[in-house]
């Protein structure tokens, strides 16, 4: 019986599509986005948020927020460059924060650490010796051991250095990532992102010298100028080196961003652009013997196992350290406050580098996420990734079948095309169009109170 098929027998009436507009709504990497979130104004302590949460497979997330330029696209938290001292007084302020998260775990023996992450900004901005002091604060101040977990490391080609290579694959690292976006000059110099293709092939060849197990390329898609021609040029560039995995992202043009001081609106023809491109480079990609994970990420079939994908984490037990990152309980979200202006962004990294330690004993930011939330973000987190929804699994989450909570949703897809109707008492799992609308089908899955939160944020 058909998703549609089986929400008609129970009751539910037909609902017309919504009208989705573009496919290209908003990339959808953690949910409820920072957008919504709010001062907390009781300040809980996380002692107490944290007594009665599961701790035995953690995830740990370390934010550098520099990088030594700032892309066209990018909204990410970050900054161009360091004064002198800055990189080690925010080094400084991440140990003093770890020592008071890792206090207020509680009890060493009920703490562990299943996967980590250094990400940014640009955590290879920083030299060598404080790649290594990052590690160490990871390791000896919160209890992760990085040669027995996957450890994930963003790096710009600029930055991955043979000197800062030999660290990360010294402490540890499983799986480094590259943000190459094009190795088509005059698309690199169009997204605002000065490099060379010679200099990008030159810091690949650096990574697999540097014997990481997993090399992961991100190329971007819908760069002005850019051809199916260029773009397939650029794929077949990654391809030569055989990276383990590749992440193909559309490009966005977001407010308070390098290109989004230039946005004119919404382009129909831009949009039908990016999914003529997305699905070359699919098809491409899957030719190539590659397998497709997500809208975005596509692993090679005979690649290592990595563990829990990037942003696929369906549970809760994320600790974030750093100015800009995210911690994840049952019950809230939280973190510092948010910016996307160079200005504020300043300002947040000049306050967090000058904080005491007993500063972060507290949430600060945040959201609450109830029962609703909780159901909504599983829904989405699992529905965006190819292999779908365990029904099963969800039920004995939540007491009763996806079906029975997102029925309108689930119509809607259904009726767009976007949902495989083939055994969906078992699982539910986007169709490859509904996979290539993933941008849209997202969205489609926030709650009212999100979406009235994050369109009264106050871009900043």
């Amino acid at each position: 019986m058909t998703t549609v098929t089986r929400l008609r027998a129970a009751g539910t009436a037909p609902t017309a599509p919504d009208s989705y507009g573009s496919p290209y709504q908003s990339y959808v990497y953690a949910y409820p986005h920072k957008t919504s979130y709010r001062r907390l104004p009781d300040r809980p302590a996380l002692r107490s948020l944290w007594a009665a949460e599961p701790k035995d497979a953690l995830s740990l997330y370390l934010h550098i927020p520099f990088c030594e330029v700032r892309c066209g696209f990018c909204n990410l938290f970050t900054r161009v460059g360091a004064p002198d001292g800055l990189t080690g007084a925010y080094l400084d302020a991440l140990d003093r924060q770890a020592a008071t998260v890792r206090e207020a775990l509680g009890d060493t023996g009920d703490v562990r650490f299943a996967t980590a992450a250094f990400g940014g900004g640009t955590p290879t901005f920083l030299t060598a010796a404080e790649l290594q002091r990052l590690c160490d604060t990871a390791e000896h101040r919160m209890g992760a051991d990085l040669r027995a977990v996957p450890l994930s490391v963003e790096a710009s080609p600029a930055t991955a250095t043979a000197d800062r290579l030999e660290v990360l694959a010294a402490r540890g690292t499983a799986r480094l990532s590259l943000g190459v976006q094009s190795f088509d000059d005059t698309e690199a110099r169009a997204a605002v992102r000065p490099q060379r293709r010679a200099d990008v092939e030159a810091a690949l060849g650096r990574v697999r010298e540097a014997r990481i197990p997993v090399l992961n390329i991100d190329l971007i898609y819908g760069i002005d100028g850019q051809t199916d021609a260029s773009w397939l040029r650029s794929l077949d560039a990654a391809l030569a080196w055989r990276p383990e995995e590749l992440y193909l992202y559309p490009l966005y043009v977001r407010p308070l961003t390098g290109l989004g001081r230039r946005a004119q609106g919404a382009d129909p023809a831009w949009d039908e652009q990016r999914l003529r491109l997305y699905r070359l480079g699919r098809d491409h990609l899957l030719a190539h013997g590659y397998e497709q994970q997500s809208m975005r990420m596509f692993r090679r079939a005979d690649a290592p196992p990595q563990g829990a994908d990037d942003y696929a984490c369906q549970t809760d037990g994320m600790i974030g350290l750093g100015c800009g990152a995210r911690s994840y309980t049952a019950g809230l979200h939280y973190s510092f406050d948010y910016a996307v202006g160079m200005h504020e962004i300043r300002s947040i990294i000049d306050d967090y580098v000058a904080r005491p330690a007993a500063d972060f004993a507290h949430a600060e930011y945040g959201r609450r996420i109830d029962a609703d939330e909780s159901r909504r973000r599983h829904l989405l987190q699992s529905l965006l990734q190819a292999e779908g929804l365990d029904v099963a699994e969800y039920r004995a989450r939540f007491g009763r079948p996806p079906q029975d909570d997102f029925a309108g949703e689930l119509e809607r897809f259904a009726d767009r095309g976007w949902l495989d109707g083939t055994d969906t008492h078992t699982v539910l799992r986007l169709t490859p169009e509904g996979l290539a609308h993933s941008d849209a089908v997202g969205p489609a899955l926030f709650s009212p109170a999100v979406r009235a939160a994050m369109a009264a944020y106050e871009r900043k």
